[in-house]
């Protein structure tokens, strides 16, 4: 079983389930969630994070499995799904194979919709492979140091930077490592097809920093909502825009 934290259960009506990205908790949510006072809110720990096991994760398909079993303890019936970067290609795969009953939107926060050629695969499975063996084999502060250099964060300031590394350095290398190879980008199966057909309504929100998923969502006319001011992660860099720009797609929804 996932661990997961409930907020605003007296609120009625659909619920708002979140997922995280690599890394990060339910917790991060907070700030969002917080003004999200008239809907209840499920905030799930991905495998490998908090308190929730890596050991029992095998990949997109069991997540599927795991996630809705979630939902189903909790009798969430109607649900918005929202989710970052890893959280938001977990929640994609959801909504485009597992088609659950009573996904009434789905909100995917610079998540990869999958590649497109077997050479990039086999990159990816290699490049993912090598940083699991990093969190597996060298300190974690000197990992995540590395970590946050990527291009996908270069918007962030080394005061960012610092903060994010302290706040990371809690997780598990193990469950980091693991969760990294079962739900490595390599075996993931591209998406953009299957978003485009899916029954409910989705929205793709991006930082308007963040040039690499901008890019994707452009690449693959994905419906965009630009969250100013903010980078990668949107929600942790400008919750108060974020809000604003999810408030305004479930108005839509209806």
């Amino acid at each position: 079983m996932l661990s997961a934290q409930c907020y605003h259960t007296n609120a009625s009506g659909p619920w708002l389930v979140w997922l995280h990205g690599l890394l990060g908790s339910a917790n991060d949510w907070l700030p969002v969630i917080e003004q999200f006072n008239n809907y209840p809110s499920l905030a799930v720990n991905l495998p490998g994070h908090g308190a929730s096991k890596s050991e029992t994760n095998h990949g997109f398909l069991h997540f599927d499995q795991q996630l809705s079993a979630v939902l189903q303890y909790y009798q969430i019936h109607e649900y918005y799904l929202v989710g970052y970067s890893l959280g938001a290609r977990l929640a994609m795969h959801f909504a485009c194979y597992h088609q659950p009953k009573g996904l009434l939107g789905l909100v995917i926060e610079g998540g990869n919709v999958g590649l497109s050629s077997e050479q990039e695969r086999v990159e990816r499975r290699a490049n993912d492979a090598a940083w699991a063996q990093r969190f597996r084999c060298e300190p974690m502060k000197q990992v995540l140091d590395s970590w946050y250099q990527q291009n996908v964060f270069a918007d962030l300031s080394p005061l960012q930077r610092q903060q994010l590394v302290l706040l990371r350095q809690q997780n598990s290398p193990q469950g980091i490592a693991d969760m990294l190879e079962n739900t490595s980008l390599a075996k993931q199966p591209f998406l953009a097809d299957k978003l485009h057909q899916l029954d409910c309504p989705y929205r793709y929100f991006c930082g308007d920093r963040d040039q690499k998923f901008r890019s994707v969502s452009q690449q693959y006319a994905l419906p965009l909502t630009l969250i100013e001011n903010a980078g990668h992660n949107a929600h942790r860099e400008n919750p108060i825009g974020y809000a604003a720009a999810l408030h305004h797609f479930l108005s839509q929804c209806g």
